[in-house]
C-alpha cells in the first residue's frame, strides 16, 4: 500500500528555504506507479489518498518535552525552524535561505511536520492491516526530546510506534534506519525503552556525528547515544554495505520477534544525492535495490508488518530510488509478479 495525498506538498522551496528537499521525489515516484502497465490499472487495490489521522499534542507528548512542544505552539516557533534548518550562519546572515522568495510563512512549516506525524501513524496502521505500508512522506529520525535537529522538528517514529502503544494496538517495535545519517533522535528517545530495538546504519564520521562528544561540563551529546545496533560505514566503504546491512539484520533477528517493523528508507546514501552532509555514502541504484529488497524480505519472512517512511532523499535523482523498490514492492505485496 502507498499512503500520498496528492493535494499535500512536502517540499521546501516554497518557504524559501533552499535546502534541496523537493516535492518531485514523491510527485515523480507516484506518477510512475500510476502510470505503469500493470499497478496503474490496479491503482484502488494500492493508494490511500487521504491523510486522515489527528495529531495532538498529547501525542507529541510521548516523544518530546513540554518545554519544546509549547515553544512550537508559541511565538517562539519561527526562531525554532530557524535554529533547526540552520537558517542562519554564525555571522547572523541568511544560510539556505532566502525569505524574498517564499510564498509561505515559515511557521506553516510546523502544520506540514503534525502532518508528517499523522501519515505516520496512519501507515503504521495500515502495514498492521495489510502487512506493508509506504508512506511518501515522514522519517524525521533526528527529532529529540528537547530540542528539533537536522531538519527534523519532531520525531514522527517515536510518536507512532508510542502512540500505538497508548492504544495497544502493539507491545514492541522495531526501527531499521538506513538514511544515511545516524538516527541520532530515535536512539536517543528510545535508549532505555526495551519495546523499542533501533537499528542504523550510516556515515560513520560527519554529520550528525562531526562535533565533540561531551561537552564542557562532561555531558554526552545526544547524538552520540547508541542505537541497539550501530553500523558505522566509513568513506569508501560502499561495498561492504550490503554486506554490513545484512549481518546488523541477522544480529538484529536474534531480538525479540516485534510487533511491527518501521523503515527509515532515506534515499541520501544515492551517489547522485545532492546533500553535501551526505557524500560520505555513494551507493549505486542496484546497490540501493538490494537494501530495500533485503529489508522487505527479512520482515517479510518473519511476518513483521513493515511500515515504510522517505527519510531523507535530496534533488533531482532522489525518486529513482523510491520508485525502483516500490514497484517491485508493490508487485510482490498484491502478487502480480509471477514469483
Amino acid at each position: 500500500m502507498i499512503l500520498y495525498d496528492e493535494n499535500l506538498n512536502e517540499g521546501l522551496l516554497e518557504f524559501g528555504i533552499e535546502i534541496p528537499v523537493l516535492a518531485s521525489r514523491a510527485v515523480k515516484t507516484f506518477e510512475y506507479l500510476k502510470s505503469h502497465k500493470i499497478l496503474g490499472p490496479q491503482i484502488d487495490r494500492w493508494h490511500i489518498s487521504k491523510i486522515k489521522e489527528q495529531i495532538s499534542k498529547e501525542d507529541l507528548l510521548r516523544a518530546h518535552s513540554q518545554e519544546y512542544v509549547e515553544k512550537l505552539y508559541s511565538d517562539g516557533l519561527e526562531k525554532e525552524i530557524i535554529r533547526n534548518f540552520e537558517l542562519i550562519d554564525d555571522q547572523g546572515n541568511y544560510y539556505r535561505y532566502n525569505p524574498a522568495n517564499a510564498s509561505l510563512p515559515l511557521t506553516r512549516l510546523f502544520d506540514r511536520t503534525v502532518t508528517t506525524v499523522a501519515s505516520t501513524v496512519q501507515c503504521c496502521r495500515v502495514a498492521l492491516e495489510k502487512n506493508f505500508c509506504f508512506a511518501l512522506r515522514g522519517g524525521m529520525h533526528h527529532g529529540h526530546f528537547r530540542f528539533g535537529h537536522g531538519f527534523c522538528m519532531l520525531n514522527d517514529l517515536v510518536i507512532a510506534i508510542r502512540k500505538l502503544q497508548a492504544e495497544g494496538r502493539i507491545r514492541t517495535a522495531w526501527v531499521i534506519d538506513v538514511d544515511a545519517h545516524k538516527g541520532d533522535g530515535t536512539a536517543a528517545l528510545t535508549h532505555g525503552d526495551d519495546s523499542i530495538t533501533t537499528l542504523s546504519i550510516h556515515m560513520a564520521h560527519g554529520w550528525p556525528l562531526d562535533g565533540a562528544e561531551f561537552d564542557e561540563a562532561g555531558n554526552l551529546n545526544p547524538s552520540f547515544i547508541a542505537s541497539d545496533i550501530d553500523i558505522p560505514m566509513a568513506r569508501k566503504e560502499d561495498h561492504l554495505y550490503v554486506s554490513r546491512l545484512k549481518e546488523g539484520l541477522d544480529k538484529l533477528a536474534s531480538y525479540p520477534r516485534p510487533d511491527l517493523g518501521v523503515v527509515v528508507c532515506g534515499s541520501d546514501p544515492y551517489e547522485k544525492d545532492e546533500l553535501p552532509s551526505a557524500m560520505d555514502l555513494k551507493l549505486s541504484l542496484e546497490q540501493l535495490k538490494e537494501r530495500d529488497r533485503l529489508i522487505y524480505r527479512f520482515l517479510k519472512d518473519r511476518r513483521i508488518p513493515g511500515a515504510f517512511v522517505m527519510a531523507g532523499g535530496y534533488g533531482q535523482s532522489s525518486w529513482q530510488v523510491y520508485t525502483q523498490f516500490l514497484e517491485w514492492a508493490l508487485l510482490d505485496s498484491l502478487r502480480l509478479n509471477g514469483e
